[in-house]
């Protein structure tokens, strides 16, 4: 539970990893004052607590950011579930069913997420306001969607409406710019769009280009006009990544079939990448899958999990992403294992999950590192990251996770 009124906290004796790249601080301190940052650094030199401030005392355990995943949908299950059965629930059992979710996600250690299809601006709401226990979110609201696209998740013999939760339809420029703002009028902090078919889709292939580059650069357009609102391609096959870059997008979300001239353009754009390694790496239930999905799934996940190294290596900026929803929730952190073991540097996958996806968010001012002044949003593992980061793929070893200066979670007093 969280404790809502302790204002002021201390956090000592522990192993500090800032976030910004910096070496560990072996023996540290982090103070909290109203929801902020007040201390982080020295024990030896940190300033006197405030009078009743709470005390967590670390045991030596490592302090770090609360992490960011950038690429969620917290409305589906995380298992085995067809999509007809999600569009035929009723949205309030939706929503009941995704507030464990949302709890779940925040005591894995992420305090920030993105989510890129299925929840409405109303979870967003209900979290800021505390009425439901989750991380802080950043909503799609739904992916736009070409007919027969990504997002059409209709069989080809059905002719109805496409499932409004999770996609909006659009065909053409006029079409794009008008379902774009009418994403951003139902409170969408950002544009999710398909650039590409998928595995999960069932008339398209990844390879498949979905918009066009005219009609993703109007997208573009329309979101740079709202506030500079950002916008996120699903995009695995090479023509419709290299569309989405082309049009300027600021985030590649699976990027599947990358090569030198997709990472060059990367590259010279600052275009992030969301993996999802977590997704990209599970395998799917032959029982419960349908045959074209699996034979989809085989044949991509290989280049899948050769481009992710390929990008590492010539140094594309990479946000931490699971695709939880697809993959299971809760132990999202896992994530940064498969960044490891496909050539990231411990400490770089973490700043993967802290301080370049709250780049990617647009919140580096806000979140990513704990520095004075910045939201109070941090965990404690009782383990060394940078020497089994896998460790922290297991939320039972998140023994502390604030959020705004909230203890949400605390197993070192037990």
């Amino acid at each position: 539970m969280n404790d809502k009124n302790a204002h002021d906290l201390v956090i000592r004796s522990g192993r500090l990893i800032d976030g910004t790249g910096a070496e560990p601080v072996p023996d540290a301190t982090v103070h909290v004052a109203d929801g902020r940052i007040s201390w982080a650094g020295p024990e030896a030199e940190a300033p006197r607590p405030s009078a009743g401030a709470a005390v967590i005392d670390a045991q030596g355990a490592t302090i770090l950011p609360g992490f960011i995943d950038c690429h969620v949908h917290l409305a589906a299950p995380g298992g085995e579930m067809s999509r007809a059965a999600l569009a035929a629930m009723p949205a309030s059992l939706r929503t009941f069913l995704t507030a464990p979710r949302l709890l779940a996600t925040l005591m894995s250690g992420v305090t920030t997420a993105r989510d890129l299809a299925g929840l409405d601006a109303g979870f967003k709401t209900a979290v800021d306001r505390g009425l439901v226990a989750g991380p802080r979110l950043h909503v799609a609201v739904a992916m736009m969607s070409t007919t027969g696209g990504h997002g059409d998740f209709r069989m080809p013999t059905d002719n109805g409406p496409v499932e409004a939760s999770v996609s909006r339809i659009a065909d053409g420029v006029a079409e794009c710019r008008r379902e774009a703002r009418n994403l951003l009028r139902q409170g969408a902090d950002l544009i999710k769009i398909a650039a590409t078919g998928g595995v999960g889709s069932p008339t398209d292939q990844p390879d498949d280009e979905g918009f066009t580059e005219e009609e993703i650069r109007a997208v573009v357009g329309v979101a740079r006009a709202h506030r500079g609102k950002r916008v996120a391609a699903h995009a695995q096959g090479r023509g419709g990544i290299l569309n989405a870059l082309r049009a300027g997008v600021d985030s590649i979300e699976h990027g599947y079939q990358l090569d030198d001239e997709i990472i060059d353009l990367m590259l010279a754009q600052g275009t992030y990448l969301v993996p999802t390694l977590s997704t990209a790496t599970h395998t799917f239930d032959p029982a419960t899958t349908p045959p074209w999905t699996l034979a989809k799934k085989k044949q991509w996940q290989g280049h899948a999990l050769a481009s992710v190294p390929r990008a590492i290596e010539r140094g594309v900026k990479i946000a931490m992403g699971t695709d939880c929803g697809i993959a299971a929730h809760g132990n999202n952190l896992r994530e940064l294992g498969h960044l490891v073991d496909h050539g990231m540097a411990p400490m770089d996958a973490i700043l993967a999950g802290t301080s370049v996806a709250a780049e990617l968010l647009g919140l580096s001012h806000e979140i990513g590192t704990l520095e004075v002044g910045k939201r109070a949003d941090l965990v404690i593992a009782p383990c060394d990251p940078l020497s089994d980061i896998h460790a922290l793929g297991d939320a039972t070893n998140i023994a502390v996770v604030v959020k705004d200066g909230e203890v949400f979670k605390n197993t070192l007093d037990r």
